[in-house]
């Protein structure tokens, strides 16, 4: 990514244009309401800058995924009016279409310094088809277009790559952050760099494993991940969740690390379980002594202890994937330990540590130190198609634009 080729909000001229702001709206809902904030609350920020700026605000944004019409249950009327109770209860207003005579009609009465939410993109079949005659339609509601939304910077949608071919098209401030916490974390990082990478499947992060062995100088795996690669070394996992068709995949990566230099890091110890429940009888076992009818949940504490022994002389931490089954007590223990170390070897400024995904986040805030990390990213796809080295459409057309 070369970030000195994206145009941010600083350059743009904001004053009375109809700004077309790409957000991510896409927020859990309980039947008719909000029920979880937290992404329109990282909005407000830029918002008040445009709105201080004197812009004409126009959000769009997609929600769920009604497959091209109009689903009930789906409408961001009910985000418009979180915004607004968010923003102080100044009105926003909302327009039933995102393009077309409801659209252009409310964009047209906004004042400077006001705001308006657009109705759910994916209403639209073109969205998803990043249709160039619906992102032209999109854009005759702008004068300019600012992306906001990196978490749905991996697709190639009509908000979110044709129209900033169309009109000038600029970097949100949560995006610019985020993409400049990425940038620190893998391209112009301080070394030693230790990345920690859990969760379920090897299947889901082939491309980030094989990616980071090549950047990163020590990897960590834990989670369900973890023990497809114990099995790849020839140890019994009892009855732990793993991958033996992916054997030779981890062995080919073990491989691959050892020849990039990139210290590989297993458990050597674990919690194993008789039965993924809470509070299930467990007991802390050797990785090479695992009962044939139990299953690993936890990395143990030897392992833990290994893990922060590595955090401790590394610079930079990157963090996808808990290391156990962080959701059930007492199984995320072992994760928590590691976090809170990292943590606080962020509070001293001894670490740069940057997180995202959305289990990550979710052990984060479990543990309770979601605010002393660096950066945490909410991103999902978004974030595991960075690791993996990929382009991100979203990002690449503001580059070009």
């Amino acid at each position: 990514m070369n970030l000195d080729s994206i145009k941010t909000l600083a350059d743009a001229p904001l004053a009375g244009k109809r700004v077309l702001i790409r957000a991510d709206l896409n927020v859990p809902m309980a039947e008719t309401k909000v029920s979880d904030t937290t992404r329109i609350e990282r909005l407000i920020p830029t918002l008040r800058l445009l709105q201080e700026a004197g812009a004409k605000t126009i959000v769009i944004s997609h929600m769920g995924r009604p497959k091209g019409k109009r689903a009930e249950g789906l409408s961001l009327a009910p985000v418009a009016e979180a915004l607004g109770n968010l923003l102080g209860g100044k009105p926003v207003r909302f327009a039933a279409d995102c393009v077309g005579e409801a659209a252009s009609g409310v964009v047209g009465g906004l004042a400077d310094g006001e705001i308006a939410v657009l109705e759910n993109l994916r209403f639209h079949a073109g969205e998803e088809a990043n249709d160039p005659a619906f992102a032209r339609a999109l854009a005759e509601l702008g004068d300019l277009y600012v992306n906001d939304a990196f978490s749905c910077a991996h697709r190639a949608h009509a908000s979110t790559e044709a129209i900033a071919h169309i009109l000038p098209a600029y970097v949100g401030p949560q995006m610019l952050a985020e993409l400049e916490a990425l940038e620190r974390a893998l391209e112009r990082p301080d070394r030693p760099v230790l990345a920690v990478v859990g969760g379920a499947k090897v299947a889901s992060k082939i491309g980030v494993l094989t990616h980071l062995v090549e950047r990163v100088d020590a990897l960590v795996i834990g989670g369900g991940m973890a023990n497809t690669f114990l099995y790849a070394e020839g140890r019994g996992v009892g009855k732990s969740l793993h991958e033996p068709d992916l054997a030779q995949t981890a062995r080919d990566i073990m491989t691959a690390a050892r020849s990039a230099g990139c210290e590989l890091l297993l458990p050597i110890d674990a919690v194993a379980a008789d039965a993924f429940e809470e509070n299930a009888p467990h007991a802390v076992c050797d990785v090479s002594a695992v009962p044939a009818d139990a299953m690993i949940l936890d990395a143990g504490p030897k392992s833990v202890a290994m893990f922060k022994g590595r955090l401790g002389v590394s610079k930079t931490a990157l963090w996808n994937g808990p290391l156990g089954a962080f959701e059930i007590a007492p199984f995320g223990e072992g994760t928590f330990a590691l976090a809170r170390e990292a943590a606080r070897l962020t509070r001293a400024g001894a670490l740069v540590s940057i997180a995202g995904g959305g289990d990550t986040v979710a052990a984060l805030n479990a543990a309770g130190v979601t605010g002393d990390f660096s950066y945490v990213s909410t991103a999902g796809g978004a974030f595991l198609e960075w690791l993996e080295g990929r382009t991100l459409p979203g990002v690449a057309a503001l580059i070009q634009a």
